[in-house]
């Protein structure tokens, strides 16, 4: 039966005699060698999904979404986008209680794909928390920056704009040169490293406080804007099709694309694996709960704004201000400001997190640098890489308009997706008799003696979905002369590639002749 599923599957037939994979043996002895400390319960890992989950989506994404693509219909695009997350989110939960270990996707694509793909994945990945990192920092920066001004704070333009700028109405994606920094964004990343460094209870202590804060704000809007809703805002609940995914039907699935990479916080979790105390029972619970926890919270706060708010409105970069302007409480517009900031703060200590522990992941297999797995004697944390990192993203995010590279960024994400989906279809048929604390649920269909999950099945169809509408804008985008976001593309894979075949492929521990192999090097 493994044979028949091996040679059944399209990337079996052609990696099969070249894939270097990891056994489930393999994996396990992974995740007693990394060094990390057990210090994570059930309760802090659904908290740090749900601090890195609930920042931008709520605080910028639901106003673009609404304005440009759907309307009051963008409550089916959340709800379309948790839909397609949450098979994702089961898939994970099953991953993750059978591989205790750090590294997400990528560990669980050297599973299922082997080394290259594993390789692919784990590169598109730390592009996706990379950037995402940049654009939340800026993001906060602009956050911080207005919320001085409420205190008569004036920060000059040349300390919070970046270096190089978009050309405003420039279709070809160029940028202009600026004597500017924007330097809220590097600080803030540089002084997240340092957090981060001190240990994963620092973190957590953090983490807790500020997803208790950000919570009881929304709360707070929420409570208060729902006397001030108009149902007239609500109609037409889907305005008519104005072509180009710009309403209708097909503007909620556009709207839905974009929304599904505000979802992919709940990833951050598995990223956290190998230092949760009881891995195969709390990882499931902190991926699926800060799933469920984070729908309610965008399509509660979505409904009222939306009702308080005409869409057309909420083109801006902080839509809840727009709202809180409409019923007239300036008080509520400082609050939700000062939400906003530490909202954005706790999402960039989950993203720093997540690829920090990636990173880790990938150098701990040899096929990054060894430095990048260098663990603090005192601290147990991967802290060579913290620092380099934070350092990387603070530059990227004082220099760089990281809104250029739009939905290029979301690809990465839905691919990582789709892979994980997949590989619990690969496990189920390679090992079907392993230890699974946790199993996706509504059963599998059999197609000559192969699993095949319903719920692995329907997390890779709304991947497809998502990928769809991201695709297509990418090439108009291209089509019209903005080359920027895929010369960038192309550049970072090619250095991918180069990564791989010169150094990762040769110092991999799969690799016998490797000096990191198990056998020659004890980490």
């Amino acid at each position: 039966m493994k044979e028949i599923f091996r040679y059944h599957t399209v990337f079996g037939a052609l990696w099969m005699n070249k894939a270097r994979r990891k056994t489930l043996a393999q994996i396990q002895a992974t995740g007693k060698q990394h060094n990390l400390k057990r210090s994570l319960g059930a309760t802090q890992l659904l908290l740090l999904g749900v601090g890195t989950a609930i920042g931008a989506g709520v605080y910028v994404i639901t106003g673009t979404a609404a304005a440009e693509y759907a309307g009051p219909s963008v409550l089916l695009s959340f709800l379309i986008a948790a839909a397609a997350c949450l098979f994702a989110a089961l898939c994970y939960g099953e991953l993750a209680s059978t591989f205790p270990v750090s590294g997400s996707a990528y560990s669980y694509a050297y599973l299922s794909m082997g080394e290259r793909m594993a390789w692919v994945i784990g590169w598109l990945l730390l592009l996706e928390y990379g950037v995402a990192g940049t654009a939340v920092a800026a993001g906060f920066s602009g956050y911080l920056t207005s919320l001085l001004e409420n205190f008569n704070i004036h920060l000059p333009a040349i300390i919070t704009q970046t270096t190089f700028q978009s050309i405003p109405h420039s279709t070809s994606g160029l940028l202009s040169f600026h004597h500017n920094i924007n330097l809220p964004g590097l600080l803030v990343m540089l002084f997240i490293s340092l957090i981060l460094i001190r240990g994963i209870e620092a973190v957590a202590r953090f983490n807790t406080t500020f997803v208790c804060i950000k919570i009881a704000v929304l709360a707070l809007f929420v409570a208060i804007g729902v006397f001030y809703i108009s149902p007239a805002n609500w109609h037409p609940f889907i305005p008519p099709s104005q072509g180009n995914f710009h309403f209708g039907i097909a503007g909620i699935f556009r709207a839905a694309s974009i929304i599904f990479f505000a979802y992919g916080g709940f990833e951050t979790v598995s990223t956290a694996a190998a230092e949760a105390r009881n891995p195969t029972r709390d990882v499931p619970i902190g991926i699926i709960g800060s799933l469920v926890i984070c729908t309610i919270v965008y399509v509660t706060v979505a409904a009222v704004l939306l009702g308080v708010a005409p869409y057309h409105l909420l083109d801006r970069a902080d839509p809840l201000a727009v709202a809180t302007m409409l019923i007239h409480k300036p008080w509520l517009a400082l609050l939700i400001n000062a939400g906003a900031t530490i909202g954005l703060f706790s999402v960039l200590i989950g993203l720093l997190y997540a690829i920090s522990r990636m990173v880790h992941a990938i150098s701990h297999d040899g096929l990054l640098p060894r430095v990048f797995s260098i663990i603090h004697p005192q601290f147990k944390t991967p802290w060579l890489a913290t620092i380099l990192l934070g350092l990387l993203m603070g530059v990227m995010s004082a220099t760089m308009p990281i809104a250029l590279l739009g939905d290029l960024l979301c690809i990465g994400t839905t691919l990582a997706f789709a892979m994980v989906c997949f590989t619990v279809i690969w496990q189920r048929n390679q090992d079907p008799k392993a230890h699974r604390p946790f199993q996706v649920p509504l059963g599998a269909i059999y197609i000559r003696g192969i699993w095949l999950g319903i719920t692995p099945l329907l997390g890779i169809f709304f991947c497809l979905c998502m990928l769809i509408p991201l695709g297509l804008n990418i090439i108009r985008s291209t089509l019209n002369g903005n080359l920027i976001p895929l010369l960038f593309f192309i550049i970072y894979a090619a250095l991918g590639v180069c990564t791989y075949l010169f150094y990762g492929r040769h110092n991999s521990t799969m690799n016998q002749k490797s000096p990191h192999h198990p056998h020659n090097h004890h980490s």
